[in-house]
């Protein structure tokens, strides 16, 4: 592989890795996403997470950082902003779950709607680009002249080499591509009115554009350094984790995403009705079937905030349930029933609005109890996700913050009746972007595996514990939408 310097732009947090030749790992730092906020929202800011980078890239040591040859960047799928030639933002760049384009959704018909899945593959959403395009257009007005959509990492990439690009697995993102001819579509862009050079060229993961050379000697790289934009980070996160038509990324962060690789798009009503969003893998030789899962890691946060605890002693507690729940000490009967829809609703409703729901709390609840109800019930969001797909995985792969929670992943595996293969390297979507700049083959192996595997006892009381509280599942379901 081509020493690499990757930078993974989460919801929560930057991940800035440096790759030697061999793959390892030579320097790592993790940084909180740079934000502040406009009149209508939570936005980047541009200007820090440019300084976070060329930090990081500076504190490298020097011997190391002339071996560069790749920078690779991966980030969220559906922020982005309106970008002019030189670099200058035309709008803010906004965060994927922003909705200020929300309103040119609201027209559209159960035919446009159906006529939007037909040719994108995506379900209409506010968090998809298109609508956010539109408003920042109307809103940029004579200031947005020749300015074009990049997604965050797509704008980071132009910082550093002038030049604007659209890679495949972002532009699938943004519900302006024509999934089977791998174009942008007039036709989605009339229905906005949009002109479709709003959008620029179109690129894979493995071509990337030779760095400025002002840039390259401010940051004292070498100038034959090459930057690719590696991808949506769940799809980068699959090509690091070698992921084949027959598994299953499980892919945590911030967000729980479920992704499937297939040689052909599924844009049938059943697909559309289930709200499964389509997209091109990184590479642009296959299709992706993906659900992303609103809460995610993000669960982590909302305990320490309900319970008043700090992230150290919630750690504590979750290792202590975990150890109680596989020596069978748990009661089911006890534990208090919750709906984890903390940041909105998953497919089939993805309501935005949707929120949680705990129910089953007596005066003698224990925090434990609450805890494992928390990720129980995460548990079986997840499996409902699942079973909107068409068919089951050989395989799960395990990657992000989950590989390192045991009770999350041993109830998703009791529950499912699936063993798991959980990644213990931490970053497979930085190692992902590396392995696509170079344009070398993956190996799951050099993740680190760890197999979780399904216990028949806990499987079957889970199994008849879930058929017994369906009925109040389906119930809450309804309530928080």
């Amino acid at each position: 592989m081509l020493p690499t310097i990757t930078v993974d732009i989460g919801t929560t947090s930057v991940k800035l890795c440096m790759f030697g030749a061999d793959g390892v790992l030579a320097s790592a730092a993790k940084r909180p996403t740079p934000t502040i906020r406009d009149a209508l929202g939570e936005i980047y800011d541009t200007d820090a997470l440019q300084r976070s980078i060329g930090d990081f890239v500076g504190s490298i040591d020097p011997a190391v950082r002339a071996t560069v040859r790749r920078i690779a960047i991966a980030g969220v799928g559906e922020s982005g902003g309106l970008v002019h030639g030189d670099g200058s933002l035309a709008s803010p760049m906004v965060l994927w779950h922003d909705h200020r384009g929300a309103d040119r959704l609201a027209s559209l018909s159960d035919a446009d709607r159906a006529r939007v899945y037909s040719i994108t593959g995506l379900p209409v959403n506010a968090n998809y680009g298109l609508s956010k395009v539109a408003w920042a257009v109307e809103a940029g007005g004579a200031k947005a002249e020749g300015a074009q959509w990049l997604n965050v990492a797509e704008y980071v990439a132009a910082t550093l080499t002038g030049q604007r690009w659209s890679e495949y697995s972002l532009a699938s993102r943004t519900m302006a591509l024509d999934l089977e001819a791998r174009t942008w579509s007039e036709e989605m862009c009339a229905m906005f009115e949009l002109n479709p050079n709003r959008f620029p060229e179109l690129r894979t993961a493995l071509d990337g554009a030779a760095i400025a050379p002002a840039v390259a000697t401010a940051l004292d790289v070498d100038t034959s350094v090459v930057v690719h934009v590696a991808g949506h980070d769940h799809m980068v996160g699959a090509a690091g984790a070698a992921l084949t038509t027959d598994e299953m990324l499980n892919s945590t962060g911030t967000t729980e995403g479920v992704l499937f690789l297939s040689d052909t798009p599924s844009l049938g009503p059943d697909f559309a009705s289930s709200k499964l969003a389509n997209g091109i893998s990184c590479t642009g030789t296959e299709f992706t079937l993906f659900a992303s899962i609103p809460t995610g890691g993000s669960a982590f946060a909302t305990l320490q905030s309900l319970l008043g605890l700090p992230a150290d002693r919630l750690g504590s507690c979750i290792d202590a349930v975990h150890q109680e729940y596989v020596e069978g000490r748990i009661d089911l009967d006890r534990i208090p029933m919750v709906l984890p829809q903390f940041r909105g609703s998953p497919p089939p409703t993805k309501n935005a609005a949707a929120r949680g729901v705990i129910a089953g709390i007596g005066t003698d609840t224990s925090t434990e109890e609450l805890v494992f109800g928390c990720f129980l019930g995460m548990v079986m969001q997840f499996q409902d996700v699942l079973n909107l797909f068409p068919a089951a995985a050989g395989e799960v792969k395990v990657i992000g913050p989950a590989s390192g929670n045991m009770l999350w992943q041993q109830l998703k595996a009791d529950l499912l009746g699936t063993p798991l293969s959980a990644s213990r390297f931490p970053e497979v979507v930085s190692r992902g972007a590396q392995i696509l700049a170079s344009g070398d083959a993956p190996r799951w192996s050099d993740c680190d595996p760890d197999d979780v595997t399904v216990q028949p006892e806990r499987h079957a009381a889970l199994t008849a514990w879930r058929q017994s509280i369906m009925p109040r599942w389906e119930h809450l379901k309804a309530l928080a939408s």
